[in-house]
């Protein structure tokens, strides 16, 4: 018997609702999943996707098409792709074996712990700009948000160009051509973009390098249907192509960052961008239900948390349940509560502070949590401890694409700049766009509070430490082969976005379509408030209520609509082997294959 959900927009007369809530499938998907035999891309712009095919096409394997896809959405989704930012790639070989690459940012070697605070201790969130340099350049106060100060040691070319030296089969010259290429000669910009644009303009327009590449000569954004040429990011792109990560690292790229961060107050020099290296790590592996979960290690938080939270969840017959269901959504949410409380106390840089991943990936310690459950009433946060004596909320602009080969090798893969356009300055004369992700430490040290601000140690600023992060690239596999390859951007959502694609699929029985159009769920611990997408049944939202949940969701008319990650997935099927891919709905990605 299939489940049902409800299709409703806010403010809809409730008797309708019920009605739709009957005669509409909960698991229904918007599309079916896009059907291929050898190899599949599915990411967040359809121009990067397609550049990432094209490699496939051409023989290269699903790593050599992830760095293509990589270099490609910096080029065309300047919202989050990047050479200015880092991220997490897990792959897994054909032959079974499995890396982690860590290209998570750093902080610059001169960082200090309070270095965005004012003589009182209080944090500079100013965003708008308050004095010039000696040239009559804009410039930012201290902020972790805005501006040159905001940045972290990038760390993408050298996780790129790493993943392809030791596991791709093509050059660098070869999988960066396509990135070159939309740069040179530029891409019509669609209407996401365009929209995304208008937004940012306002900010983009107080950076003279970024207001020469994003708006146009009268100060207005690129319109839906302009072509946008990136000459500068091109030349960037080809020192690379010549020389590797010392074509960013080293050289021309290199010079051209220090110079602009010393002429607008940022810490990165030389030094830092030529001691930055990418790390490749062991994958943290989990198992729920008979099925290997092979994610990322710390400094992202994302793997430990995904890892405890299904074993929480796997003492309970979720299956049986159903798919959006008060109880399911109770035990999720009790499961997500615990967990986030764990990763605020112990996660960190683990090259700077021990986190007791053993443990806390343990099934003994989910029995443990499991067993404080109350599977009729929702355990205020504040009960599980108060909040930890400031972790900012993540920004949610990331991205997140996933590869097959046709060989069964499979590549997942989250970066970032952090918040949308990152600091929103463009390095002079490089055309790349600088990260915020400064802002992801614990930057007001020893301070924690109810709106989900975590100020422990584990994550407080040091030189060349890095930030934690909520980035969960994730592969699964059954009986030794890849099942499904999956990740979301979303700041901290990303881990339960990334927990209900894989339970959706696994419990739930979902084509991964519709696992990952189905309506998400989030619970941070603090605030203590449950989030909802709309599409879940009112009685269900009153049942939670009832239990002791405060909800947020679209079906509330007091609140705006929420919408949660952007989980671009691949199922490879047990019976056939076909690569079935899908897009987020919530987005206007792509899902290609051949």
């Amino acid at each position: 018997m299939r489940r049902w959900r409800l299709h409703v927009e806010a403010g809809a007369l409730i008797v309708v609702g019920i009605v739709l809530a009957i005669i509409l499938p909960a698991d229904a998907a918007s599309r079916d999943p896009v059907r291929a035999r050898q190899g599949m891309v599915v990411a967040v712009e359809p121009l990067a996707a397609q550049a990432g095919l094209d490699i496939l096409k051409q023989g290269g394997n699903a790593v050599d098409a992830a760095v293509a896809v990589g270099f490609a959405l910096a080029v065309t989704h300047p919202t989050a792709g990047n050479i200015g930012g880092g991220g997490f790639m897990v792959i897994r070989l054909a032959n079974g074996s499995a890396v982690a690459i860590d290209y998570r940012e750093k902080a610059p070697g001169k960082a200090t712990p309070a270095m965005y605070l004012d003589a009182k201790g209080t944090i500079v969130r100013n965003q708008q700009v308050t004095t010039k340099n000696s040239k009559g350049e804009p410039v930012h106060p201290q902020t972790s948000l805005v501006g040159y100060l905001a940045a972290g040691v990038p760390g993408t070319v050298d996780g790129l160009t790493i993943a392809l030296a030791k596991y791709g089969t093509m050059n660098l010259k070869q999988v960066l051509q396509p990135a070159i290429g939309l740069a040179e000669k530029g891409f019509i910009v669609e209407y996401r973009l365009a929209k995304s644009l208008k937004t940012a303009a306002p900010t983009l327009a107080q950076f003279p390098s970024s207001a020469k590449i994003f708006l146009k000569p009268d100060g207005q954004p690129y319109q839906e249907g302009d072509v946008l040429v990136q000459k500068d990011l091109a030349e960037t792109l080809k020192r690379i192509a010549q020389s590797g990560r010392d074509g960013f690292y080293k050289g021309k790229t290199a010079e051209l960052i220090e110079r602009d961060m010393a002429a607008n107050g940022g810490l990165i020099t030389r030094e830092d961008l030529s001691a930055y290296r990418a790390v490749i790590r062991i994958p943290l592996h989990g198992t729920y239900r008979g099925y290997d979960i092979i994610t990322m290690p710390p400094p992202s938080s994302g793997g430990v948390a995904l890892i405890e939270m299904l074993n929480i969840l796997e003492g309970y017959p979720i299956g049986s349940l159903g798919s959006n269901s008060s109880r399911t959504l109770h035990l999720m949410a009790e499961g997500m509560r615990r967990t986030y409380a764990d990763r605020a106390q112990f996660l960190g840089d683990t090259d700077f502070t021990d986190v007791p991943v053993t443990r806390l990936t343990s099934k003994e310690h989910a029995a443990q949590l499991r067993s404080l459950i109350d599977p009729f009433r929702a355990t205020p946060s504040k009960e599980l401890g108060p909040p930890l004596v400031s972790l900012p909320e993540e920004e949610v602009s990331t991205t997140h694409f996933s590869v097959v080969d046709k060989d069964g090798n499979a590549v997942s893969n989250t970066y970032t700049i952090n918040g949308g356009y990152g600091a929103y300055a463009v390095v002079e004369g490089a055309g790349f766009l600088l990260n915020n992700e400064m802002d992801d430490f614990n930057i007001q040290p020893g301070v924690t509070n109810a709106q989900g601000r975590i100020g422990t140690d584990p994550n407080r600023i040091a030189p060349n430490k890095r930030m934690l992060s909520s980035m969960t690239p994730t592969i699964v596999a059954k009986d030794g082969k890849p099942y499904l390859v999956t990740g979301s951007p979303g700041g901290r959502t990303i881990i339960n976005t990334t927990l209900q694609v894989i339970m959706n699929v696994i419990d739930h029985k979902m084509t991964v379509q519709e696992a990952v159009d189905a309506p998400r769920t989030h619970h941070q611990w603090f605030p203590d408030v449950l989030n909802i997408e709309g599409g879940v049944p009112l009685d269900v939202i009153e049942a939670l209520t009832v239990k002791g949940h405060t909800v947020n969701t679209l079906n509330t008319a007091k609140t705006a609509k929420y919408s949660q990650g952007d989980a671009h997935s691949i199922m490879i099927a047990p019976e056939t082997g076909l690569r079935l891919g899908a897009a987020d709905s919530r987005s206007s990605g792509a899902a290609v294959g051949y």
